[in-house]
């Protein structure tokens, strides 16, 4: 079943802006979440089928929320790919084993960013 509900987790307003309009433009619908702790209700509340996860945030980081999200049995199967300025292949490789499926180093481009989405779909 092709990807429709995307939760967009970043503090940054302006990120979760750039995401979020990307994300509409071309037919997903979105909610999104400032932070780790947020993100871990909304994806028990709203079900999303994808998660965009920040890995710099206050409170508890994207890694850490992501292997939450990846070992929780409610929630595992819901796909992550973070979306970070860490553009180091340490970081990537940890963001990988810590659950998530891809990894996309900011700023986003758009065109890499719906490809990845429809490669999870």
């Amino acid at each position: 079943m092709p990807i429709q509900k995307i939760l967009v987790v970043d503090d940054s307003p302006t990120e979760r802006y750039f995401l979020t309009d990307i994300l509409i433009k071309n037919g997903f619908s979105v909610s999104t979440a400032e932070n780790g702790e947020e993100a871990l209700l909304k994806v028990k509340a709203d079900k999303p089928q994808l998660i965009l996860m920040d890995v710099v945030m206050p409170g508890q980081n994207g890694f850490q929320i992501t292997r939450a999200i990846s070992r929780d049995p409610e929630t595992q199967e819901v796909p992550i790919i973070i979306c970070t300025s860490k553009g180091q292949e340490t970081d990537r490789i940890w963001g990988l084993r810590q659950g998530a499926r891809d990894y996309i180093v900011k700023p986003v481009d758009p065109q890499e960013l719906l490809s990845k989405i429809a490669a999870l779909g």
